[in-house]
């Protein structure tokens, strides 16, 4: 069963550009984590200070390697830095696979 993950992302004011170049600079060395399934980071077209970032991984413990990766502890210290407040993270399972 493949673990979805969305994250969302608030800029402060004027580090709008900041945000999408980190978030951008994990696509390449995420999906070349073993576990990793999809990432793939969105822009709001609404509200340009809000991103969102969608991944699959194979599992939690994916996920949880992915946690302790050089550019995943680079990019928190970024979002450290830009984040108007705390990113917002949601963990999903197909809904077929919540039952079994």
């Amino acid at each position: 069963m493949s673990l979805v993950v969305i994250a969302e992302c608030l800029a402060q004011p004027g580090l709008e550009d900041r945000l999408r170049t980190a978030l951008e600079a994990m696509i390449e060395p995420s999906m070349e984590e073993p576990g990793c399934l999809a990432y793939r980071p969105y822009a709001d077209p609404n509200r340009p200070a809000r991103m969102v970032i969608v991944e699959e991984w194979t599992d939690a413990a994916a996920l949880a390697e992915h946690f302790t990766t050089a550019h995943f502890r680079h990019v928190k210290q970024v979002l450290d830095l830009v984040l108007a407040e705390p990113m917002t993270i949601r963990r999903l399972t197909g809904a077929g696979d919540a039952t079994s």
